[in-house]
């Protein structure tokens, strides 16, 4: 992993919530911002939200995990709270939690009504939650407000219906906030990731082969690190420096998708 502190934003004094922040790309993301200065609010359904809590605090930041569901209105509200009683304020939200079910492949006759509804409540209610309870709180030309969309939001994914339904959703979402709240001085963007995750992890360690393949289609000559490569990206898209930057979504994929 590539030492990556030294080129990270300053977000000192700025709080941010991160959705699915129990690991990959979440927990990269709470790691970074923790190291940039940042006050780093967890919302996660499972223990591993306290895991990422303690690691941020073992490198010195500031975290606190908050238990809840982003599909459930009264959960979200409670975590924007705690990140103002806490903290004393909310600056920036990461939406970055997904249902890991809606990636599987299977034809669209054998989707079940339960994976649909799950992957849309996931990504879609959540980041409605989301937007409804962080805009009180959002400072003008301060407040930033990011969702994780993927290259299926724009080409499609075959077989994988529900992911590339809502993260393409995700981004009209997203675009259409940033018109809304343009006026109060408040940023919105998407990130479209590449990056090695938990199941990309297990995939190698089964066929080892994947790792040559997936790194020889990537002009960089590699797959992206969720805390080296992708989350100093969303910490700058969360810091001052991005104030001019809404409505856009960035690539950060090491010249994968030179297309989109």
């Amino acid at each position: 992993m590539r030492e990556h502190t030294n080129y990270l934003p300053d977000l000192s004094g700025r709080t941010i919530l991160v959705t699915g922040g129990g690991a990959g790309i979440g927990r990269g993301i709470c790691l970074a911002c923790g190291d940039a200065g940042g006050n780093v609010l967890v919302l996660a359904p499972s223990e591993n939200g306290a895991r990422t809590e303690e690691a941020v605090r073992a490198r010195g930041g500031k975290a606190l995990w908050v238990q809840g569901d982003v599909t459930v209105a009264g959960d979200v509200v409670n975590a924007v709270e705690r990140a103002v009683q806490v903290f004393g304020g909310l600056d920036g939200v990461v939406h970055n939690a997904i249902d890991r079910r809606s990636g599987v492949e299977m034809e669209i006759q054998d989707v079940e009504d339960e994976v649909w509804d799950i992957a849309v409540g996931v990504s879609l209610r959540g980041a409605y939650n989301l937007a409804r309870a962080a805009v009180p709180h959002l400072k003008p030309g301060l407040g930033r407000f990011l969702v994780m969309t993927s290259p299926a939001a724009m080409e499609g994914a075959v077989r994988r219906h529900a992911y590339a339904g809502v993260k393409g959703a995700l981004r009209g979402f997203a675009k259409s906030l940033a018109v809304e709240w343009g006026p109060l001085g408040i940023s919105v963007t998407c990130i479209s990731p590449l990056s090695t995750s938990p199941g990309m992890e297990s995939a190698i360690a089964a066929n080892p082969a994947l790792k040559a393949r997936l790194d020889k289609v990537v002009p960089l000559g590699r797959v992206g690190d969720p805390e080296t490569d992708i989350a100093p990206v969303v910490a700058f898209l969360m810091s001052g420096g991005s104030s001019y930057i809404s409505g856009q979504t960035i690539i950060v994929d090491g010249g994968r998708f030179t297309t989109l």
